[in-house]
């Protein structure tokens, strides 16, 4: 059964609109965990455009879940988290340009670069992700450089309908199997909503799904730990 990480970046979104001191994410980290949540996810990226470095601290000192601390490949995020030591650290390609993270981590150009951070996130200790596409051949490189998990990119199967989103959920599906016959435990996340959330919860050996923006959405009108709430009864009713 698969659990649930709840990207909270977007409440850091509507603060740092105003540059001021709320919403305060670490705040509604509690609700979520009161909602049910599993973990709790923040991307701190390098133009600092919404989670902040004071935020990841405090989350680290007072989340009861675990913390998955999403990051580009850096130098400086790598000294970041071994300082901060999240649970695990989630790679993920970034462009300044984006509006949100648009697709998986290119593993097979950057080999060199991901080596080294890998190697140098286990050596503390922390566990670690690549947010990649649901490809064969990134999932094999996955496993040749050392990863512990995987998060499979689910944008595309949350863009697409009918026949063609059942065609990406049957990728989805053949990429998990085969990142489970490498021994990688599979996350997934992107675009998830409560419409199309049930299909990937209930892939076999799917171990968690990271989701913020259709949560946060939701809570502007129910309350964050209501629409946690909810969100968690459709991946656990598989």
């Amino acid at each position: 059964m698969a659990t649930l990480g709840v990207n909270i970046d977007h409440i850091a979104n509507v603060r740092q609109a105003r540059k001021t001191v709320e919403p305060d994410p670490v705040q509604f980290a509690f609700l979520a965990e009161l909602g049910g949540a599993d973990s709790i996810t923040v991307h701190l990226r390098e133009d600092r455009r919404h989670i902040q470095d004071r935020d990841v601290f405090l989350l680290k000192e007072t989340i009861k879940t675990k913390l998955n601390l999403e990051m580009a490949a850096t130098e400086e995020m790598l000294e970041i988290a071994k300082k901060i030591l999240p649970n695990y650290v989630t790679l993920v390609p970034e462009k300044r340009e984006e509006v949100t993270t648009e697709g998986g981590l290119d593993v097979k150009n950057n080999m060199q670069n991901l080596e080294k951070i890998v190697g140098n996130l286990k050596d503390s200790n922390i566990e670690v992700s690549a947010f990649i596409d649901p490809f064969g051949d990134q999932i094999n490189y996955c496993k040749e450089i050392g990863f512990n998990f995987i998060e499979l990119h689910t944008g595309k199967y949350s863009e697409l309908s009918g026949t063609e989103q059942y065609k990406e959920l049957q990728r989805i599906i053949e990429s998990t199997h085969l990142a489970n016959d490498l021994g990688l435990v599979v996350n997934a996340g992107h675009g998830l909503n409560y419409n199309n959330v049930k299909k990937i919860a209930s892939i076999n050996n799917m171990n968690e799904l990271n989701i913020g923006h259709s949560i946060v959405a939701r809570a502007l009108a129910i309350g964050l730990e209501k629409s946690v709430r909810e969100m968690k009864s459709l991946i656990t009713s598989n």
